[in-house]
C-alpha cells in the first residue's frame, strides 16, 4: 500500500487529525435502531448512557473497527425545531443520507442481509468502482454496500 505524505497548511501540520472516530446517523427511536445494527448487520455497542434532560448517548461501532463509532441519534437537541422535523421528514420519506459499508462480497453480503429481513431498494449491481447494493435501515437511512475493485477517473467518463 503507497505511504500518503502529510500536507502541511502554512505552519500548521494538517494531518494532526489522525482518523474520523464518530459519524452521526439520525433515526427514530434509539432502541430499534441499536438493536438494527447489532442484531442484523453485526455491529457492537460502544455505549449507551443517559445523560440528563432525555438526551441519550448510543453508540454502535463494526466490531473490527471500534476506533470509528456511529451515533444514533434522535432529532432534537442540539437541533432546532425546524431542521429536527425536516430530519424526521426525510427519515419518514426514506431519503436520508446513511453509511457506505465496505464489504468483500456484495452479492453474498446482500442475501444473508435480505435473509436477515434488510430492505433493499437496489439489489447489487456492477458500477465502474465495484458492486454496490443499497439498503434501508429501520429509520429510513440509506445503506449503500460496495464491493470495491480498482478504478481510475477515466472509467467515469
Amino acid at each position: 500500500m503507497e505511504k500518503r505524505q502529510h500536507r502541511t497548511v502554512g505552519s500548521f501540520p494538517f494531518m494532526t487529525i489522525t482518523n474520523v472516530s464518530l459519524v452521526t446517523v439520525y433515526c427514530t427511536d434509539q432502541d430499534e435502531a441499536k438493536k438494527f445494527y447489532t442484531d442484523k448487520l453485526g455491529f457492537v455497542e460502544t455505549a449507551d448512557i443517559s445523560m440528563g434532560d432525555g438526551f441519550r448517548w448510543v453508540t454502535v461501532a463494526h466490531p473490527d473497527h471500534t476506533e470509528l463509532e456511529v451515533t444514533l441519534m434522535v432529532p432534537g437537541p442540539p437541533l432546532d425545531d425546524q431542521m429536527a422535523e425536516a430530519v424526521r421528514r426525510a427519515l419518514a420519506n426514506g431519503t436520508m443520507g446513511g453509511l457506505g459499508l465496505a464489504t468483500a462480497d456484495c452479492r453474498k453480503t446482500f442475501r444473508e442481509l435480505a435473509d436477515k429481513g434488510v430492505e433493499f431498494v437496489q439489489e447489487p449491481a456492477e458500477r465502474p468502482y465495484g458492486v454496490e447494493a443499497v439498503a434501508r435501515d429501520n429509520s429510513g437511512n440509506w445503506l449503500v454496500l460496495v464491493e470495491r475493485k480498482p478504478f481510475s477517473p477515466g472509467d467515469f467518463s
